[in-house]
């Protein structure tokens, strides 16, 4: 199977592409990226692209519809992929993660490719504490970041048919250890200020509800969307939307920040008293990802995901206590790019 993943340079990328590599199942990989973050690496060894057949670099905005000729399945991770990115380039966000991917899943449909896999998120549910949400729920999307992925879902289910299968993942909050780690999300945070700093700082009152997903299990859903059976219990799915995740992992804020502590000796824990409640607080319900997909279900701890990421952080030589003035900040990397001109204000290459 050719498998095009585009946005493979980023943060899931690289552990998506390890784990199809190691698969029993044939997977030939290809990899489509901008480059923003090619070079924010937490390790100098090598790049993580070496196990792909080819790695293509533009713009998804841009995409050359040529690029589906031959390829089976298409992996779309190409995002700008959090809310205060989608908050400074709101109007990017809508190109990037709703326009291109709808662009892109019509010209891949065109070119004969079969299945589609598309990176949504959990926070189009927004504020939702009265119960565990499930797929069918109402939705509540509070921001740019959340609201293009409700529009690509709303549009790309007119494309799937009965040869081009398409699925969209609610994932959880990622987390994890990765080649080109992110430190602006939420447990990743909480570890390296921990281990740099010797404090966590919770912006909020520690309250607000989290799912919360190792970027490892995120590459093992995505592996069983490329296999799935397009019917399950006489039901055919050509379009599937599912939250990705486990119910296990619906933490709080504190909940995440008291087990870093625990796990890194001598860390303090500041919290906001004062602050403004958080909008965003979500408990999701993650039982028909279990039900479907029973052999691709998560196998990280929490405890083991904080592992990983004190190993991969405190043997990284690019990481220091200043990390949120980094390019494992997503938002500073890409305003670095901008304010040295190496990209215009709408992010696209000069």
């Amino acid at each position: 199977m050719n498998i095009l993943i585009t946005g493979n340079m980023g943060y899931i990328g690289p552990v998506l592409t390890a784990t199809l590599a190691k698969s029993d199942n044939s997977f030939n990989l290809y990899g489509f990226d901008t480059g923003f973050f090619a070079n924010s690496l937490a390790h100098n060894n090598f790049i993580p692209e070496i196990t792909l057949k080819k790695q293509y670099f533009g713009d998804v905005r841009t995409m050359d519809a040529k690029l589906f000729e031959e390829i089976d399945a298409v992996v779309y991770l190409a995002a700008i992929s959090n809310d205060p990115m989608g908050k400074e380039y709101e109007k990017v966000t809508d190109e990037i993660n709703f326009k291109s991917a709808i662009k892109a899943a019509k010209a891949a449909k065109e070119n004969g490719v079969s299945r589609f896999v598309f990176a949504s998120s959990c926070s189009v549910y927004g504020f939702a504490e009265d119960k565990a949400k499930i797929e069918e729920d109402n939705l509540n999307p509070l921001t740019a970041y959340a609201k293009s992925k409700i529009d690509a879902e709303n549009e790309l289910i007119d494309i799937a048919d009965d040869d081009f299968s398409i699925t969209c993942f609610r994932f959880a909050t990622a987390c994890g250890m990765s080649p080109r780690v992110r430190l602006d999300l939420v447990l990743n945070d909480f570890v390296a200020s921990a281990l740099k700093n010797k404090r966590i700082d919770i912006l909020s009152d520690g309250s607000p509800l989290r799912p919360i997903i190792d970027v490892k299990d995120m590459s093992r859903a995505i592996e069983w969307a490329l296999i799935r059976d397009i019917c399950f219990e006489g039901v055919k799915n050509n379009f599937l939307v599912l939250n990705a995740g486990s119910d296990e992992w619906n933490y709080r804020v504190i909940d995440l920040a008291e087990k870093v502590k625990e796990m890194i000796p001598g860390t303090q824990i500041s919290i906001n008293k004062d602050a403004l409640p958080d909008k965003r607080s979500y408990k999701v319900n993650f039982s028909k990802f279990k039900k479907m997909a029973p052999l691709h279900q998560p196998l990280s701890t929490l405890e083991s995901s904080i592992s990983e990421l004190i190993y991969g952080i405190n043997n990284s030589p690019l990481i220091n206590n200043n990390f949120r003035e980094s390019e494992y900040i997503r938002l500073k990397k890409l305003s670095s790019l901008v304010s040295n001109d190496y990209l215009s204000k709408d992010l696209y290459w000069k």
